[in-house]
């Protein structure tokens, strides 16, 4: 019997009942808005980005209400997300939803696929979950799922594998159940199938996980690193940009001189501020948003 055929009934009967009510999968979620909580859920939980999308889609709840604005608006509230570059793609796409699609986030994956800042997840999540197309949507989550359900590993590999990727497809239901396939799954990953402490006993599949069946063998694979914060250059590019975020105009050198000690890491990190598109130097040596 095909895995899609043993997964999907639990999987799906697990979701309607344990889902989280969240705003971007609500009947009326527009296409924008879920595409904007996709960007914003990359690498960042659920419980961060809440706030900030709400917050977003009252300010922005068009791409052209967004494309109006410099920017370094949709940096300035982006807010402590992290990976800020991830508003600049979204501004990007906004820019280009208005100019080049009408206004109308496109329903085509591979014309999602063109968008600034917009991947292989992504584009599938947004074709799934706000056009209901049938795509495999391979996220964290659901890579984990099924190196665990089905292929009787506690982790997928680091990077996505072309066999994960023909999984995935093999997996998939016919077009009505393929989205909501896609979202249980992930949910399921969230919220039990986690990466440190899987909660087996909750499982709808368990009995059917092939890396539970076999013993929870350990990972063999590279080490599995945590990533680091402190006193990283990439905490130092967070104090410098928060600076110019509360800031409504030009930033003298020297206040941000003062938020962080070690000097060659902090000119380093405000220059890649410049060079990533996040600040601007302006010619009297302050600094700013971009405008």
């Amino acid at each position: 019997m095909p895995e899609s055929n043993r997964l999907l009934d639990p999987v799906l009967k697990w979701y309607a009942d344990n889902a989280r009510d969240l705003p971007w999968r609500t009947p009326d979620a527009s296409p924008w808005s879920i595409l904007v909580s996709e960007i914003m859920l990359q690498q960042t939980p659920v419980i961060r980005v809440l706030p900030v999308w709400t917050e977003w889609m009252e300010r922005w709840p068009t791409p052209a209400a967004l494309a109006k604005e410099p920017p370094g608006e949709a940096v300035r509230h982006w807010g402590r997300l992290g990976y800020p570059r991830r508003a600049l793609n979204l501004h990007a796409c906004a820019r280009a939803i208005t100019d080049e699609h009408g206004g109308e986030v496109p329903s085509d994956h591979a014309t999602l696929l063109t968008l600034p800042g917009v991947g292989e997840y992504t584009a599938a999540a947004v074709a799934s979950f706000a056009f209901k197309g049938r795509h495999a949507v391979l996220d964290t989550n659901v890579r984990r799922v099924l190196a665990r359900a089905v292929g009787g590993e506690e982790y997928p590999p680091k990077a996505t594998t072309p066999a994960e990727r023909r999984l995935a497809a093999a997996l998939l239901p016919d077009v009505e159940e393929a989205p909501v396939w896609a979202v249980a799954v992930m949910e399921l990953g969230a919220l039990v199938c986690t990466a440190r402490t899987p909660r087996c006993a909750d499982c709808p599949v368990s009995d059917l996980c092939s890396w539970r069946l076999a013993g929870k063998p350990p990972y063999e694979g590279p080490a599995r690193r945590g990533q680091t914060y402190a006193g990283t250059d990439r905490q130092c590019r967070g104090r410098l940009l928060a600076v110019l975020r509360q800031a409504h105009g030009a930033v003298p050198k020297e206040a941000l001189d003062v938020v962080w000690d070690d000097a060659p890491q902090r000119e380093r990190a405000l220059d890649g501020l410049v060079s990533d598109g996040l600040a601007e130097v302006l010619d009297d040596g302050t600094y700013r948003l971009p405008a």
